[in-house]
């Protein structure tokens, strides 16, 4: 019998979750599902398919998200993903960035629920492998409860087992992608009653979660959260969550341990032609809300971006938060 999916995972974000991110982000929480950003059945056809399906293999429980809409595309897209070792295959069915309306995918795509249906089972049939949908409570005017209800049947019928919902709709024209991550009201009654009506369904709910009460209240009615923003700004609110979780879990790292499990990775893909601040971007927040996050911000923003800038510049950060000697002892040569 296969070990149980653990209820939290962190949102495929455009420019963030990257192969670096994701990596940092598994030293805080070992179980914690990843995702990847979203990556076009074009690009990942036609381009570097090497470079776009590349990860560590720490990285796992890591899944995949695909944009796309033709199903034949998405089959063999999902299929190469399984091959390179993915846990799982999610299609973008809620992004509403022009770009993405442009290639008839993300959002939009919920005004074409049979489509959509469609997509999975091309994709279920190609792969052993999960295959799930992220999508929205709406695209524009088009936003009533029976309406999703009619789109999730659809994937219900495809085969569809578990479904994550950004609990805000989408609006096509008018609001920018960011606007659309804040402004649209959040609906999470919504997605309480699609679990309601769809049991048998694993669902997940994302938007606007960003503490860990809200997480535990939201685990109390459906079957997982997806954290996004909030765990990029705040990675330490994954620790936290996985020990809310499971209070028999391993003790987390400290954020200094988090910082020395980073330099060998550093090292390694600094010798592979990676930039430090490719990296230590994603790191900023590791020392949120603690005294000297401030400093530690600033340094690695002034200086990893300097030509040959290397795990020293992680070390003389370090350095200007508060700590303990053995702490910082832990990382010296």
């Amino acid at each position: 019998m296969s070990a149980p999916i653990f209820p939290v995972s962190v949102a495929p974000m455009m420019d963030w979750t990257d192969r670096h991110c994701r990596y940092f982000l598994r030293q805080l929480a070992p179980r914690v599902r990843l995702y990847t950003e979203m990556i076009t059945t074009a690009a990942l056809l036609h381009g570097d398919r090497e470079r776009l399906l590349a990860y560590d293999r720490q990285e796992h429980p890591l899944a995949i998200q695909l944009g796309g809409s033709e199903p034949e595309d998405l089959a063999r897209c999902a299929a190469l993903a399984q091959a390179a070792g993915y846990d799982e295959v999610n299609l973008n069915v809620g992004c509403p960035s022009d770009r993405v309306q442009s290639g008839r995918f993300g959002a939009c795509l919920m005004l074409e629920p049979a489509r959509v249906a469609d997509c999975v089972r091309a994709m279920r049939e190609a792969v052993t492998v999960p295959v799930t949908v992220k999508c929205r409570v709406g695209v524009d005017q088009r936003d009533s409860y029976a309406e999703l209800q009619t789109f999730v049947g659809g994937l219900v019928d495809a085969g569809l087992r578990h479904l994550v919902v950004h609990a805000r709709k989408a609006w096509l024209l008018g609001l920018s992608p960011k606007q659309n991550r804040d402004l649209p009201p959040l609906q999470y009654a919504r997605v309480y009653r699609l679990k309601r009506d769809f049991p048998a369904l694993r669902i997940s709910i994302n938007g606007g979660i960003s503490d860990v009460s809200a997480v535990a209240g939201h685990l109390q009615r459906v079957d997982g959260v997806m954290l996004g923003r909030a765990a990029y700004h705040d990675p330490w609110l994954l620790a936290t969550v996985e020990s809310l979780i499971d209070p028999q879990a391993p003790a987390p790292r400290t954020r200094r341990q988090v910082v020395a499990a980073m330099l060998p990775y550093i090292e390694r893909e600094l010798h592979r032609g990676a930039r430090l601040q490719q990296i230590t971007r994603h790191m900023h927040g590791l020392f949120q809300g603690r005294p000297g996050a401030r400093a530690w911000r600033r340094h690695l923003s002034e200086h990893a971006h300097r030509a040959g800038a290397g795990p020293e510049v992680l070390r003389n950060a370090l350095a200007l938060v508060p700590a303990d000697a053995a702490s910082t002892r832990a990382l010296a040569h």
